[in-house]
């Protein structure tokens, strides 16, 4: 499948998020980090054949480095779908 652009917005909560920022900061230059009470909000833009698979990605890094990080995200193809998903479980997709 050929990658595709897609826009994410998400919450990351954890027990450890100083480990976590880095990764999220080395996936992409297209992302935007800020502190949010007690989570990490993060909006930008990643390449991937599609939003699940960009999902297990990203929760799978995160989780090598803190096995306790929680991820709601919300992934929106370039069709205009929009994907949720709390940590690998798709939760909600909403046409275009």
């Amino acid at each position: 499948m050929p990658e595709s652009r897609f826009r994410l917005a998400a919450v990351v909560s954890g027990a450890n998020l100083p480990a976590v920022r880095p990764v999220l900061e080395g996936l992409s230059p297209h992302l935007t980090i800020a502190p949010s009470g007690d989570s990490l909000q993060v909006d930008g833009e990643l390449l991937g054949s599609s939003a699940q698979d960009l999902n297990r990605n990203l929760l799978s890094s995160m989780r090598r480095v803190e096995k306790r990080t929680r991820l709601r995200a919300e992934w929106t193809a370039p069709d205009g779908t929009r994907y949720r998903y709390f940590d690998y479980v798709l939760k909600q997709t909403t046409p275009p």
